[in-house]
């Protein structure tokens, strides 16, 4: 017998990084991993046009939900329970942290951190995460099952919202393997990058904890003539980190790209000597993955999730120390045998599929069926 699964993708518009990868590589792979079952996808207006390019079935959209948090959250509360049941859902799967506060139709969430309670902002910043993550424990406490992707979120989600540790479901990200054909390195050609340095790359969006101001002070601390060029990537407005450049004196030694697309990407990661991850908080690190399956060497922040998903093949050091973190990068760009743990980080992050993440939740989300199917 047929069962239908609903989807909640309200918070998706596109720009939000490592958690619509999280639903765009799960989602290409559901439909095979539960055969029996229909999809239906719930999405706001912001996100409608990119999920309707790659969800695997029919979707019912909420227009006044856009790309901010307040009517994402809003939706949640009042009309996300309300559309599953009407489309005849047997159960729920919310994969970005959010979802409805009350039982209902049987859920799963996936909280991929807890880094509303982790990490300090000023107060508008804390009262803000105050109702956020007041909003994710109350999805959290109410679902049925809650997936997260490391034991390291594991752990903060069992101290932070009290779910028992042997509750939760543990289920790893996966990494996306490189095109199988060379990046184009012409396709770095629009980008203003001294091809006389070593390139340090740096990726993501500009919260808090991503600690970006780190690595810039960091590479600030390194003599002038021996500081290699720097790219960090981010999103589609202004940077807020160009005033901070600019403050260093790094103008003429850090490029930030804005938004780019994959096949710069691609090409960024093949002709970085190191990538850099100074993050002070991750539900996982995909970034750290992905660059290890690139062949790149990565300079990571000392913390235990960071470990955990880069294990021996990544060199750690403490990103709040930018004299260390600094000297840390210094010695990895002057170490020679840094190309000769490429395949080690290969190895590494090739244990990380989406196919097995995939199959994870599908098993998560099986037990739900089977529950509600013997009710």
């Amino acid at each position: 017998m047929t069962q239908r699964i609903l989807v909640d993708l309200l918070g998706y518009t596109g720009t939000r990084g490592g958690t619509e990868t999280y639903a765009r590589e799960i989602l290409a792979r559901l439909p095979e991993a539960l055969p029996h079952v229909d999809f239906v996808g719930l999405t706001g207006s912001a996100g409608a046009a990119d999920v309707g390019g790659f969800f695997p079935g029919e979707l019912r959209v909420i227009p006044w939900v856009g790309d901010d948090k307040y009517s994402w959250a809003a939706s949640e509360v009042a009309r996300a329970e309300a559309v599953a049941r009407r489309s005849g859902a047997a159960a729920m799967w919310t994969p970005a942290n959010f979802g409805p506060i009350r039982r209902g139709v049987a859920r799963a969430v996936t909280i991929h951190d807890v880094i509303y309670d982790e990490v300090p902002g000023g107060p508008a910043d804390r009262a803000a995460r105050a109702v956020t993550a007041w909003l994710m424990r109350r999805s959290a406490l109410s679902a049925d099952a809650v997936i997260t992707v490391s034991q390291a979120a594991a752990d903060a989600i069992a101290r932070h919202i009290g779910i028992p540790r042997d509750e939760l479901h543990v289920i790893p990200n996966g990494s996306t393997p490189p095109p199988s054909d060379r990046p184009d390195p012409s396709a770095l050609d629009g980008l203003a990058i001294d091809q006389a340095r070593p390139l340090v790359l740096s990726t993501g969006n500009r919260m808090p904890h991503k600690n970006f101001e780190g690595l810039l002070r960091a590479i600030a601390t390194l003599p002038r003539g021996s500081r290699p060029f720097t790219v960090i990537t981010g999103g589609r407005d202004d940077d807020p980190l160009a005033s901070t450049v600019s403050r260093l004196g790094l103008e003429s030694d850090v490029l930030l790209t804005g938004w780019i697309d994959a096949p710069v990407l691609e090409a960024l990661y093949q002709r970085a000597a190191v990538y850099a991850c100074p993050s002070t908080a991750e539900g996982f690190g995909l970034p750290v993955v992905d660059a290890l399956r690139r062949g790149c060497a990565v300079v990571a922040n000392d913390i235990p999730v960071l470990r955990e998903v880069g294990g021996d093949a990544v060199r750690y050091a403490d990103a709040t120390d930018p004299a260390a973190f600094g000297a840390t990068i210094a010695a990895m760009l002057a170490d020679p045998h840094r190309s000769a743990g490429a395949d080690e980080g290969r190895a590494w992050a090739e244990r990380f599929t989406w196919d097995a993440t995939a199959g994870g939740v599908a098993d998560v989300l099986a037990g739900l069926l089977g529950r509600t199917s013997r009710a």
